[in-house]
This record gives C-alpha cells, structure tokens and sequence, in this order.
C-alpha cells in the first residue's frame, strides 16, 4: 500500500512538473506564429511565441480570460483550460488590429490601446523580408525613422526632432548610452546585429520616467534571440544560415546561429560576418554629390587622384563581425535566468564627409577615418513570478558594457598623424517590478544605478619619421553615475477608459580631472552633483471596439555627461569646442493626442500630434577660455566655443498612417512623418533645429498568400531650402547641394524598391529585392555620405 501511495505522489509530482505548451500557427498559410503575445491581466502575466511558434502557458493555470493577439491577426479569448485541451491555435488574419502588445512602454508587456503613447513594433516577418543592412537601416524601415548618415559604417536616427543623446537604445533592456554619447551624429547602433535581432521597439517621445536620463525623444529597443527551452525530453535543435549580396557596395555577409534546448538549460550561438566595399550613389541627381577625385598617399606625399567612376564613393568600405552567445536556465516556473554576451568589432571605417572637404581648392584631409569601433556586453537577467505582497513579476538586470572607439585625422601634406582613443566601462543594474493590486490597478517600479567609467588618450604621430609622442586626449579621466526610481500606476477606471502615471527621481554625478599639459585651463577639476524629477500622466479612451483615444503630458531629462562638460574637439573648420563644468541638466516638457481608427476589417488610421519644449538645452555656443575668444587648435586659430545651458528648443509636428486589408493577399500601408523645430540662437532669433528632418515616408502596396511575400514601396523625404537650413549646417557647403543663387540646400528625394521572399521548403527559402529601381542620386538630409544607387540585393536562408 505504500509503495502504492508514494508511486501516486510520485506520478503527481511529475505532472506538475510537465509545462503546458501551446502551439500557434496561422490559419491561412500554417506558418508557425513568432512572438505571438498571450496575456492575462489578472494575474498580471504575459508570455510570448518562439521562432517556432511555441508558448510555456503554466503560469496562466487557472485563469479564465487569457487573451492571444498579433498584429495582423484576430485576437483570441480563451480559458486555461480550453487552451490546455487545444494544443495547436490557429490565427485567423484580420489585417488590422490595436490589440498588440509592446514592451518598451512600461518594461512589462501591454497592449497598444492600454498606453497613451505612439510605440512601433517592427516585426521578425518584416525584419526577413526587408533584409537590412544594419541596425540603423532595420530602424529605417519603420518609416517613422529618419537615418542621417556621415559615412557607410554610420545610421543616427532622429525620432520627433530629436537625436543622438537626445534618444536612448536598449538592447534587451539595458541602456546602450554611454557618458560620452555626443550631441553631434553617432554610430554606435550599428553594432548590434539584425540577424541577432528578434523584434524592435520604438517607443516615441519622452520616456525618462521608466528609463531615466537621454529619453527625450524616444526609446529604441532591441529584443535580440533568446534560448528556447525544450518542452519534450528530446534535445531540441534549431537554426538558421544566412548567405547574402548586394551589388550598390559589393556587400557580402555570412550569418550563422544555432540553438540547444534541454528542459531546463538553453543555449544560443550566433555569429555574423560582413564586408562593405565602397559605396555607389545613383545616376540621376544633383552633380555636387559626385566623387570626382581621392587622395592617395605616394612616395611619401599626399597625391589628388581623379576617380575613374565619379559614382563610386572612396574611400566608404568597412568590415564588421558581431558574436553572441545566451545561456539560459530554467529550473522551475517560477524562476528564469539568462546569461548573454554580444561582442561587435568593425575595421577602420572612412569619415566620408570629412574627405569631401576643400581647403584652397586642395582637399583639407589626407587621413581621416575611424578606428575599430568595439562593443562588448555581458549581461544576466533574472525573472522571478510570486504572489507575494509587494510583486507579481520581478526582472533583474545586471549588465557591463565596454566600447572603445576612436578618430585618426591628418591634414593634407602634413606629417602629423593625430590618433584620439576613447574606451568606457559601463555597469548597470535594474530592478523593475509588476504588480496587480487588483482587475484595475496596477503597478509597476523599479531601481536602476548606472556607472561610467571613461579613459581617454592622444597621440601625435610624425609618420615621416614614426615618432610617436602624447598628445591631448578628446575627453579628461573621469566617471559618470545615475541612481533612479520609478514609479507607475495604471487604473482602469472602466472598460473604456484608462489612466496611467508615473513618477522618476534621479540622481547624477559627474566627477573629471583635466590635465593641462596641453591646454591651460582655469580649472583642472569639474563636479557635478544634483538632480532631475519627472513625470507623465495620460489617458487612453476606447468607447468602441475599433476606436481609440489617447492623449499624454510628460517631462523628460537629459543629465549632462562627459562629452558635454569635458570634450575638446573641433567642430567645423576654424571652431573649437572646450569644456564647461558649470552644466545642468535639460528639461523637456512634452503633451501629444493620437487616435487610432479601424473600419470594420478593411482599413485603419491613426494619427499623433505633439509638442516638445526644450528648456536649458544644451547647446554649442561662443565661449571664452582665459579670456580669449580664439585658440590656436592643431596648428589653426579657432573659435572658442562650449556647450552651454543657452537655448530653448520648441519641436511640433504630426505622425499619421493609413493601413488597407485588400482581398485575395493585397495589402496597402502607408507611413507620414512631419516635423518642425527651432532652436534659440545666442542673439535671440531663432534658427531651425538641426535635428527636427523634412517630413518623411513610406508606401507599401504589399501581396502574401502561403510561401511568398512580395513588396512594391517608396520611401520619399521633403526638401530644406537655404532659409530652412538650420544656422550650423549653412556652413557644411561640401555635403548639400547648390541652388539657382548659389546656396546650399537639400533636395527632396524618392526612390521606388520591390521586395520579394519564397519559401521554396520548411527549410530553405530565398529573398531578393531591387533597391532605388530609377537609380535616383539623394542624400539623406544632413548625411555625409550619397545613399545607394540601384540595388540587388539576394539572400539564401537555411533553416533547421
């Protein structure tokens, strides 16, 4: 009898033991369904698909309103245990829907008509599809992101008038800015690895409240591949090879990544490799974008050499590899630990825009390029569900980042090579939290405390005879730290209508010691020690199914960092700009009111409208140093300049779309951003905004039955004229083109491009795509470097 008993409790055990998995797939083609969100809002629980289209449902035992939704697909309402008796889920498309849920609002996931703010997904379909050549240029495809870009191996978005440390990026969770992320173009998103990439967030407007400093005009946020558990007791197995070339930069790119799942331990390795040979711009466009000569060094002197293809931009190629490899553990359903470490390297990379300057007639550069940009992270993220007092759900994150970046400039028939290194350590931990009070409030808080640590160096190298001395470096050694907490609440006040608001305190030290070996400063110290309160509140009003209402108010806070109080660089020709430890932090305040609109399962529109005021900004101005307004600079008497708490910033504008299900597998989807800012000047007068683009967009008329995907899409960009210019940029002649009266501007620009992917089996498909059909000749506004000419692009995946 007891052996009986105990092989029953035995038995028990095990079946409790074993998770309940569901499988989803579309009900159309069959295809397995990634990223499916399955969430319940009391308990507060949320889970997702795999890339195979597989969902761990244990946690959700017991409830009886578990809802299933994705973006193009009919939201489902089931019971744990009708999903439980289901096995396999089966999706019906529906075109149109404002049930999918985002992450990047609250670092929890909800639904899009629960958050009084405009947040983007751009999808594992899309991704494929698309086949972006970098981070930067998977953002693009949004049609919400503006990308300027100096160079080839460069992507600096501007989100709602806004960039650089203006916006904040995240890769699974973790802030990627860094103490020394400069107000001007930045390219450190290109080193993360969009076939690494799962999905994208962009999450727009201000967001300090959940994730602190930088937040001003939006949130990136990247979800890269994330180890499957096995959910049988067989090993589980699954990959992807990825083989592909584009023809404008002679690109060629190897992708390689495998998974091992047991029951309770998970593994991923992925690895890619890319070259980009030098870029060709298109045929028809302005004859000012043309690369008629490079400079090559020969017989020890610096020689113009005439460009046998005017088309071909030299120098622009680069190489980059990028590494990751996750360790997950999953000894229970209650607790979930993840290890990761990503490691990106590129070459030397060209600043283009710098090898297109004129000084005298004679190129002003013979050398001018960035060193191997390296970015390293290791990261272990610990989830915990409980139904304890104070949480429901808990995420640590504890995360150390390395980047080392660096410039190397000669002047043109000068033997002094100028080499700047810049290396950062950056730690961080977060804590966030979720709780469910209740069916109508909810909470969500957290900690986080980040540490910087920069290292800079400079040397001067006299390449006629190799002699290498110090010189000033481009930063002082310093350290830079965030402490916050956050708080925000959600109460659903009825079924139509819904509040959320929250609440941040941060605190920020800044510490750096100047050497003076090369500049006579006033100071050799500078400290800065304070604070930044933040907030939001806003409402999201649904009084029919298919119509939703939202409006938000929010500040937002950008502490001043490293590169803002302690850089010497020099900004344009006959500038230079010095440190200024006297910074506080800058204040956005910001109000937006959208609306989101679905007729029936046909069509659906949604538009945004806001305004951002930014108060104190921190701007470059005019500025004195031991009373002169003039130095000498690396052998030029430059302009004194600082960055300065000078300037009021006003960004408005509107973001709308339009989105039509047509029958038999067509598809029509179309994207319009306009944006609109001006910047206070030292007099008084106002200037455009260097960072708010000309309005921008996409069309995609789209065509899907089972096994092939075809778009046909524009994406085009308005014109700036001179008087539109912002006052920094009238002087950068060298990358605008010239009007009737002889002054710079930025002409519109469009391009036509045809995607198309085939799955030829469950394993192997191929996707191909021509990019800038009409070979127009454009350049982004603001970029450096003259986009693609006409592209073919082919890529092979392998599946397993």
């Amino acid at each position: 009898m007891k052996k009986y008993i105990l092989l029953c409790m035995l038995m028990g055990l095990y079946s409790l033991s074993i998770a309940q998995i569901i499988t989803i797939k579309d009900k159309q083609s069959g295809e397995l369904l990634a990223w499916v969100t399955i969430v319940s809002e009391n308990p507060a629980v949320f889970a997702s698909t795999n890339l195979s289209g597989e969902a761990d449902i244990t946690a959700f035992k017991g409830v009886e309103k578990i809802e299933i939704r994705m973006i193009g697909f009919t939201t489902e309402t089931r019971s744990y245990d009708q999903l439980e008796k289901t096995k396999v889920l089966m999706l019906s498309p529906s075109g149109l829907s404002l049930d999918q849920v985002v992450v990047s609002a609250s670092r929890w996931g909800q639904t899009k008509r629960e958050i009084p703010a405009n947040v983007t997904t751009i999808s594992p379909k899309s991704i494929a599809l698309h086949n972006p050549q970098t981070a930067a240029d998977l953002l693009g495809t949004s049609g919400e992101v503006f990308i300027q870009k100096s160079q080839q191996g460069g992507g600096s978005p501007m989100i709602r008038g806004f960039s650089t440390n203006r916006l904040l990026i995240t890769v699974d969770g973790v802030r990627m800015n860094t103490a020394i992320f400069r107000s001007g173009n930045l390219q450190n998103i290109i080193s993360l690895d969009p076939f690494a990439t799962e999905t994208a967030e962009v999450f727009f407007g201000p967001a300090s409240v959940i994730y602190g400093s930088d937040a001003i005009g939006g949130v990136m946020s990247f979800q890269t591949l994330d180890p499957n558990i096995s959910f049988s007791d067989e090993l589980r197995i699954e990959g992807k090879a990825v083989a592909r070339y584009a023809s404008a930069n002679q690109e060629q790119t190897g992708h390689f990544d495998i998974g091992l799942g047991w029951k309770k331990w998970a593994m991923t390795t992925s690895f890619t490799s890319t070259d980009f040979g030098d870029l060709r711009m298109g045929s028809h466009g302005p004859e000012e974008y043309l690369r008629p000569f490079y400079v090559q060094r020969q017989d020890s002197v610096d020689v113009v050499v005439t460009n046998d293809d005017p088309q071909v931009q030299r120098p622009t190629g680069y190489a980059q590899i990028n590494l990751m490899q996750k360790l997950r553990f999953r000894p229970n359903d209650h607790w979930d630990f993840r290890y990761g470490f990503h490691y990106s390297a590129t070459t030397d990379y060209s600043r283009y825009d710098r090898h297109i300057r004129l000084r005298n007639g004679l190129p002003r550069s013979g050398e001018w390029y960035y060193g191997p940009q390296v970015w390293m992270m290791n990261h272990l993220s610990v989830d915990h569900r409980s139904n304890s007092a104070l949480f429901d759900q808990l995420t640590i994150r504890l995360a150390h980042q390395f980047f080392e970046e660096s410039r190397i400039d000669r002047d043109f028939n000068k033997v002094t090579r100028a080499s700047r290194v810049e290396k950062v350590d950056a730690y961080s931990a977060n804590f966030d939290f979720s709780k469910s009070i209740s069916d109508i409030h909810q909470l969500y808080y957290g900690f986080e405390a980040v540490y910087d640590k920069v290292n800079s160096t400079g040397t001067d190298e006299d390449i006629s005879t190799g002699k290498v001395e110090p010189g000033p470096s481009r930063y002082p050694e310093s350290t830079w730290a965030s402490y916050g907490a956050y708080l925000t609440y959600r109460y659903a006040i009825s079924e139509q209508l819904s509040l959320q608001a929250g609440a941040r305190y941060n605190q920020f030290v800044l510490d750096a010691k100047f050497d003076t070996t090369f500049y006579h400063f006033p100071f050799t110290t500078a400290n800065i020690n304070n604070g930044a309160l933040t907030g939001s509140v806003g409402f999201v009003y649904t009084p029919v199914e298919d119509l939703s209402i939202s409006a938000n108010a929010s500040t937002a806070f950008r502490a001043p960092n490293i590169d803002d109080v302690g850089k010497i660089f020099d900004s344009e020709p006959g500038a230079v700009v010095v440190p200024n430890p006297e910074l506080k932090a800058e204040y956005a305040y910001h109000a937006e009111v959208g609306a989101a609109k679905n007729f029936g399962e046909l069509v659906e529109v949604d538009v945004t409208v806001f305004y951002t005021r930014l108060k104190d900004a921190l701007v470059r101005r005019n500025f004195t140093l031991n009373g002169q307004d003039s130095i000498l600079y690396d052998g030029t008497l430059s302009q004194v300049q600082a960055i300065q708490n000078a300037a009021r910033t006003d960004v408005y504008g509107i973001q709308a779309g339009v989105a039509i299900h047509l029958p038999h597998g067509f598809g029509f989807n179309t994207r319009f951003n306009y944006q609109k800012g001006e910047e206070e000047l030292d007099d008084g007068t106002t200037s455009p905004s260097r960072h708010a683009a000309p309005w921008f967009g996409t069309a995609h008329l789209t065509y899907t039955v089972p096994n092939l995907e075809l778009d046909f899409y524009t994406m085009f960009s308005g014109q700036k004229d001179f008087d539109d210019l912002p006052e920094e940029e009238k002087g950068k002649d060298y990358i605008y083109a010239i009007d009737t009266n002889g002054n710079p501007y930025s002409p519109s620009w469009y391009t036509l491009n045809f995607k198309a992917l085939y799955r030829l089996t469950d394993h192997f498909s191929v996707s191909a795509g021509l990019e800038n059909l009409t070979d127009q000749r454009y350049r982004s506004y603001s970029s450096g470097i003259v986009a693609p000419g006409r592209n073919f692009i082919l890529s092979l995946k392998a599946t397993f």
